[in-house]
C-alpha cells in the first residue's frame, strides 16, 4: 500500500502523471478538481474544496487500511500538511511518495489558458499571488518521503 502525494501550482501538470501512474500501478486517483466539476460546484469555492478534500482524505485512509494504492492530486501546498498527511499514512503502514511538479510562471499561464476551451478563470495575478504563498519542498523535506515504487519516476520532479 502506498500515498502519492502530488504537489505543485495550478497548471503545474500534476493530472497527466496521476492518471498514468492509476492505470500502471494500478492506484485509485481522488482529484479534487474532478469531483467539484462533477457536482456542479465552483472550482474556486474554497470553503466546498476544504471540505471535499478533508472527505477525500477519510475516504483515502479507509483505501489504505485496505491495502490500496491511492494518489491524491490535492497541490499541497505547505510542507506542514505534506507533513501531517505524511505521518498519518506511515501510521498506517503505507509508504508515502511526494511528486513535486514546478514550472515557470509564463508556463503556468500558458497550460492554464490553452488547457479549457473557454479562458481559466485564473490569472497571472492570482498564479503570482499563490506562488508566493506555495512551500516549495526543500531537498530535507523529501528526504522524509519513501523512494517512489516504480522506475523511472523521481520524487522532487515528474518531469
Amino acid at each position: 500500500m502506498r500515498l502519492i502525494l502530488l504537489c505543485g501550482l495550478p497548471g503545474s501538470g500534476k493530472t497527466t502523471p496521476a492518471k498514468r501512474l492509476a492505470a500502471e500501478l494500478p492506484a485509485v486517483r481522488l482529484c479534487p478538481d474532478e469531483w467539484l466539476a462533477h457536482l456542479g460546484i465552483d472550482l474556486y469555492d474554497e470553503e466546498a474544496r476544504d471540505r471535499l478534500e478533508q472527505l477525500l482524505w477519510l475516504h483515502a485512509q479507509d483505501l489504505l487500511k485496505l491495502g490500496q494504492t491511492v494518489i491524491l492530486e490535492f497541490g499541497f501546498w505547505s510542507r506542514a500538511e505534506r507533513d501531517e498527511l505524511r505521518r498519518a499514512a506511515h501510521a498506517l503502514g503505507a509508504a508515502v511518495e511526494l511528486r513535486y511538479l514546478a514550472a515557470p510562471l509564463d508556463e503556468l499561464c500558458r497550460r492554464l489558458e490553452s488547457r479549457n476551451e473557454a479562458p481559466d478563470p485564473i490569472n497571472r495575478e492570482q498564479l503570482e499571488q499563490w506562488a508566493t504563498l506555495f512551500e516549495a519542498p526543500t531537498p530535507d523535506e523529501i528526504s522524509h518521503f519513501d523512494k517512489p515504487e516504480r522506475d523511472g519516476y523521481r520524487a522532487t520532479r515528474d518531469r
